[in-house]
């Protein structure tokens, strides 16, 4: 057996690789390199890849291919007709970032909510120092406790989202993307409603042209002047020049982002231009990456692989 890891820096240079060796000959290349990526493939028995799109440009020479692990659970990267057509196994991994991705949107929310960066750069700034009060709120801050917040995509992370928010005291609403799902939990509204509803509302949904630039320069427009957007699940789901011209007008407070349209940031991207981090934090979609989740990850992929070797199908998609 060969596996061929294509993109390890995707995964960070912290995880143990080594339980791989079991299975035969472990290549690993750091990153995609466009012009080298099929010769890489070609010989593979299992590919372990993130983002390098699987078709037949890249998998072509692949002759002994027989499964694909994506290290994540989108799996928009996978031809599934050609690999189907080749009768390659496709296996993604799920659950394991649930809690980082979960962390990660409080962790935006707390910054932005509590005025974070302006109150550190006050005491930094030794403005702290020269104060003849024991205490400073110039800025206003305001508690989450009896807030709206308003979640879309109801999935696994979505839950574990609401249920930490309801014990801080909110009142939940979901709108369901896809109107299939219904939780018996929490108050499922329109999107409408969720737009005008919400003091916060965060996202979790998956990308499909349903969602793609869901939250657009209407949707701003309803929400709460106060309103804190939070996006957690794909950044083409926000529509970005939307998106900085309401925080520049003032149609809503903030936003918190771990990812964006296109990643890495391009040059060009709108957002860049909000310096203010009152209004606007990004994070390079790290929310995923905690040390604990991505060694989930590698223990996913390593017991995928496992399972189809002993003919399971674990986590296979079609």
């Amino acid at each position: 057996m060969k596996l061929v890891f294509l993109e390890i820096d995707t995964l960070g240079n912290d995880v143990d690789l080594s339980i791989f060796d079991e299975f035969g000959e472990v290549i690993k290349y750091n990153k995609s390199e466009p012009d080298k990526d099929t010769k890489r493939a070609s010989k593979a028995d299992v590919i372990i890849v993130n983002k390098i799109p699987m078709n037949e440009t890249t998998l072509y020479k692949a002759d002994s291919l027989k499964l694909i692990c994506i290290t994540g659970t989108g799996t928009n990267i996978v031809d599934f007709a050609y690999t189907n057509k080749r009768k390659i196994a496709v296996a993604n991994v799920k659950g394991y970032s649930t809690h980082s991705v979960v962390q990660h949107t409080f962790a935006l929310l707390f910054y932005l909510y509590e005025k974070l960066n302006y109150y550190d750069n006050f005491v930094k700034s030794g403005d702290y120092v020269r104060s003849d009060i024991f205490s400073h709120f110039d800025i206003k801050f305001s508690e989450i406790h009896g807030k709206t917040w308003g979640i879309i995509g109801l999935g696994e992370i979505g839950r574990e989202v609401a249920k930490i928010a309801k014990t801080f005291g909110c009142h939940i609403i979901y709108y369901s993307t896809s109107g299939k799902n219904t939780n018996l939990d929490y108050e499922q509204v329109n999107f409408n409603t969720l737009l005008s509803a919400s003091d916060i509302i965060s996202i979790h949904a998956p990308l499909n042209p349903g969602t793609e630039n869901l939250i657009d320069e209407r949707a701003f427009r309803k929400m709460k002047k106060s309103a804190v957007l939070l996006n957690l699940g794909r950044g083409p789901i926000v529509k970005e020049e939307a998106l900085a011209n309401a925080l520049n007008n003032n149609q809503i407070a903030a936003a918190g982002l771990d990812v964006i349209k296109v990643e890495p940031m391009l040059p060009d991207n709108p957002l860049l231009r909000i310096q203010d981090s009152a209004k606007l934090i990004i994070t390079p979609h790290i929310a995923w990456a905690t040390v604990e989740a991505r060694r989930r990850c590698i223990q996913e992929v390593y017991e995928n692989i496992k399972a189809y070797l002993n003919g399971e199908e674990r986590n296979i998609v079609r």
